[in-house]
């Protein structure tokens, strides 16, 4: 089966709000080739469906650090005359229950796939880091137990784990999507 959509294009419509990996509601109607009203109206009819952690509308401070970023238009420019509403992967998923049509169904397979991407990339990085604490707490140990003298080694030591280090970040994810977060 031929991908309706690149992967490449879904996550770069990935952004993380509240600590969360989102989608806005333009860019999922675009995506699955309706009208952002359209998609909302939809949702909207079953709302039962969409509790607040599969979706929310975007506060005041959150689109303006969006449209900083993006050049999202204002209202009196011919933009939007509310806040977006942004899902969650749940969400998302949910939309399938709620769109039906081929586009709509085969366009959220593509993006459940770029959710579970994005979490395999997140935890690999983690497994990274958890095994190169591992190695330095074993090297620590060894040193405490065999209590040699350890200055000449001490350098190849931190030549190594700086290696390591830069290794892992290297192979480090990058954020897909834009973080809202000003922290």
């Amino acid at each position: 089966m031929t991908n309706i959509v690149p992967i490449e294009i879904i996550e770069n419509k990935i952004y993380v709000i509240r600590n969360l990996n989102v989608m806005m509601d333009s860019d999922l109607a675009e995506l699955y080739g309706v009208e952002t009203s359209a998609l909302n109206r939809a949702v909207k009819r079953n709302t039962e469906r969409f509790p607040e952690d599969f979706m929310f509308q975007l506060k005041k401070e959150e689109l303006e650090n969006l449209r900083c970023q993006f050049g999202i238009s204002r209202k009196e420019y011919g933009g939007r005359r509310y806040n977006p509403y942004v899902f969650t992967e749940q969400g998302v998923a949910m939309l399938s229950s709620v769109l039906n049509s081929k586009r709509a169904i085969a366009v959220n397979v593509q993006i459940m796939r770029t959710f579970v991407k994005i979490r395999q990339m997140v935890l690999t990085h983690n497994e990274l880091a958890k095994q190169l604490n591992e190695l330095e707490q074993r090297f620590i140990e060894y040193a405490k137990d065999t209590n040699i003298d350890l200055k000449e080694h001490d350098q190849k030591f931190d030549e190594i784990f700086k290696c390591l280090q830069y290794l892992t970040e290297i192979h480090k994810p990058g954020q897909i999507g834009f973080n809202t977060n000003n922290e």
